[in-house]
């Protein structure tokens, strides 16, 4: 017996803004169905004394540490740039505003 029926499946993919068809509602809605049982034995199978993880195994954070160091000047940015005005990069223009 179906859990989710195609009406619900129809009310779902209009929210998703979604088309689908008569024969895609009766499949949708079977799949669905699927997915529900298998989310339910996970929850079955969950014991009090596991701890909740977001990964299978441990992550270790790869990133090197923040070390202040010596940037560009703005001499040395602006010599690359394609165009410069005032001591600045001088960039199209994309809005139709008065400067």
């Amino acid at each position: 017996m179906s859990t989710i029926s195609r009406d619900e499946v129809a009310h779902l993919a209009g929210l998703a803004r979604l088309a689908v068809s008569e024969e895609e509602l009766e499949k949708f809605s079977g799949q669905l169905d699927v997915i529900l049982d298998a989310v339910a034995r996970v929850g079955e199978v969950a014991a009090d004394e596991i701890p909740p993880t977001s990964h299978a195994v441990p992550v270790t954070n790869v990133f090197r540490n923040d070390e202040v160091r010596e940037g560009l000047s703005r001499e040395q940015a602006l010599r690359s740039a394609p165009a410069t005005e005032e001591n600045r990069f001088r960039v199209p223009r994309i809005l139709n505003e008065e400067a």
